[in-house]
């Protein structure tokens, strides 16, 4: 531990929040990863934000204990550098500005409110050695569906030709229900997109994507099919919440927001015609690390 170079990434998402701690490393092809410890608390901000418009005062006291926690945890690491991101419920929030001081003012945590964007591209970083394998063979799509928004990425010859971000996400569509204005949008935007590039695959991240691929029980690099992620969905679909914790062994926090989850990537799969998933386990904390091993390496 003491001869390794850690850096660390916050994700401070709409359904949980994460802390990775890594030590990065340039393999022949991209930037690799080394991950020494990933925490994740479920404090779901989306709850309130996408019912209430802000944070009540709970969250806003979970989420202080909890980056107290990973602040201390950094220093047992002794962490060279962190930073802090987070992203749709954070976005949304009305009280945010004062949501991001008072973390700052207890935790000495400084919190950076990022747009979709920025998000779908530190996490499409994140995944350059996974995808690395398919680069040159087939064109592609990242797609991030997290608990407030769905960032969607395409790659064609290995260069990012469009990204775009939608208000659609597991926990909001819990919350609110489906919003079929914003479904047609996606719809439309996708078949665009496919008429124009094409894609043949797509990389898919974010915990509900990482729970189906090792529910499914596929080996690490192999994709996950269409017809797969749909025998599951109907399977959760029919179960209770009880039931998808007990006999599926799923957590609290992933049992509800599953399903809405494997709706959006059917969903998405559909209208762009795509059968395969890959799923290379990465997030906006890995990005996070990634970008921070940059910035160090240009000093």
């Amino acid at each position: 531990m003491e001869n390794s170079t850690f850096f660390a990434g916050i994700d401070i998402g709409s359904n949980a929040i994460r802390l990775l701690i890594a030590t990065p490393f340039r393999n022949e092809t991209a930037i690799e990863v080394k991950k020494s410890l990933l925490i994740r608390i479920p404090v779901r901000l989306g709850e309130d934000v996408f019912t209430e418009g802000k944070i009540g005062e709970k969250k806003i006291g979970q989420l202080i204990e909890a980056l107290t926690g990973f602040k201390h945890i950094m220093l047992a690491y002794n962490v060279v550098n962190f930073r802090a991101f987070a992203t749709s419920a954070m976005r949304e929030a009305a009280n945010n500005r004062r949501v991001v001081r008072k973390i700052h003012e207890e935790s000495g945590i400084e919190v950076e409110i990022i747009e979709g964007e920025r998000e779908a591209d530190l996490i499409c970083s994140a995944g350059a050695t996974v995808t690395a394998n398919v680069r040159g063979e087939i064109n592609y799509m990242y797609v991030d569906v997290g608990g407030g928004s769905t960032e969607i990425t395409i790659f064609h010859d290995n260069r990012k030709v469009a990204s775009r971000s939608f208000q659609l996400g597991a926990v909001r569509i819990l919350s609110q229900g489906e919003n079929q204005q914003l479904l047609n949008e996606l719809v439309n935007w996708i078949s665009e997109i496919v008429k124009l590039y094409k894609p043949d695959a797509i990389v898919g991240t974010g915990g509900n994507i990482n729970k189906i691929h090792k529910i499914i029980n596929k080996k690490k690099d192999a994709p996950i099919f269409r017809t797969e992620i749909h025998a599951l969905y109907e399977k959760l679909k029919q179960m209770s919440l009880t039931d998808r914790i007990e006999k599926m062994q799923l957590n609290p926090s992933r049992a509800d927001v599953i399903v809405p989850a494997m709706q959006l990537f059917l969903h998405i799969m559909q209208v762009a015609n795509i059968q395969a998933v890959f799923v290379p386990k990465v997030g906006l904390a890995d990005g996070i690390v990634q970008q921070l091993f940059l910035e160090k390496s240009t000093y």
